[in-house]
């Protein structure tokens, strides 16, 4: 057994990686992992999380051994997602739709799902859940379609292209377009200088001096800075989810910074959301969250859970 940097025992209890990694079994899944596995002092098998190639291989091994995915291949300028993390929103999602009395037919909608498409591959091997995903970048949408294809998962997850930068959901939602719930992981910096900058102090926390600029670095600008950063782009989904407010169940988003929160909730008030909840995640030392949304009336949704 051995390190796992994302181990916690604060992890949603359906999240399969509640315990340290088991680097034989992952290796022997995927035995590129080998190359990156080394014993630490205190005499465990742990590997470099400085390193981009070993995070890239280590999350790789994971969708192998636990997910059902034979193909995860994308390129290195593209944000490597750190599993546990991802499927713990999935199991959040999962728990708020259950509670609201969803538990069949559900269909999800993941805001910016990069080459990686992370999020509908855990979504679907976790649930079975139908995906839309979209993003801005046409190549992004072109490897992960490659992923989807690979791993003959097209009948199951649908890609589309937001060819409007500015925009979230005009021009991909149509009018007859039904949901269960929308999810993302929106842009957290507001330029390359932030985001570079935080990724040297994350690498001095790891205790890596050297290259930071580029070790473990990985991310292109659409995935990881936005003008005005995370703030205005959770307020331009807000305001689009009003805009469609019948055609989804629950509008979600993670919310890294606490102090957007409040504006979220004002915002939404204004724009008629009927319901707002925060639901907490902690992941290590990093405490995140999910605030989701819904316009619809209880009649209305009580209506919408029984035509399912």
């Amino acid at each position: 057994m051995g390190t796992n940097k994302n181990l916690t025992k604060k992890l949603h209890p359906n999240n399969k990686h509640n315990s340290a990694y088991n680097f034989s079994e992952l290796m022997a899944v995927y035995p590129l992992l080998k190359e990156f596995v080394f014993t630490n002092k205190y005499k465990t098998e742990t590997i470099d999380f400085a390193n981009p190639e070993a995070v890239k291989a280590i999350n790789t091994a994971l969708l192998f051994k636990y997910y059902n995915i034979t193909f995860w291949d994308f390129p290195d300028d593209n944000l490597c997602p750190p599993i546990p993390g991802r499927v713990d929103y999935i199991h959040y999602l999962n728990d708020l739709l259950k509670s609201s009395g969803i538990k069949k037919d559900i269909s999800i909608i993941d805001i910016g799902t990069g080459a990686s498409c992370i999020y509908p591959l855990l979504g679907n091997a976790e649930y079975g859940w139908q995906f839309i995903g979209t993003d801005i970048d046409k190549k992004s949408l072109d490897r992960a379609n490659k992923i989807l294809k690979k791993n003959k998962l097209t009948k199951f997850i649908e890609l589309k292209q937001q060819t409007n930068s500015s925009q979230i959901f005009k021009g991909v939602l149509d009018e007859k377009d039904r949901f269960s719930a929308t999810m993302c992981n929106p842009p957290f910096y507001r330029s390359q200088q932030e985001a570079m900058e935080a990724n040297a102090r994350k690498l001095e926390g790891l205790g890596d001096r050297n290259d930071s600029k580029t070790r473990n670095f990985s991310g292109k600008q659409q995935e990881l800075w936005y003008k005005g950063g995370e703030k205005a782009f959770v307020h331009t989904y807000l305001y689009e989810s009003s805009m469609f407010k019948k055609q989804c169940f629950w509008y979600t988003t993670l919310v890294s910074k606490k102090e957007n929160v409040q504006s979220m909730y004002d915002s939404l008030a204004k724009l008629g959301a009927t319901e707002i909840k925060t639901i907490p995640m902690h992941q290590g030392n990093k405490v995140t969250r999910v605030v989701a949304w819904t316009f619809l009336s209880k009649e209305e949704q009580k209506e919408w859970v029984s035509t399912m």
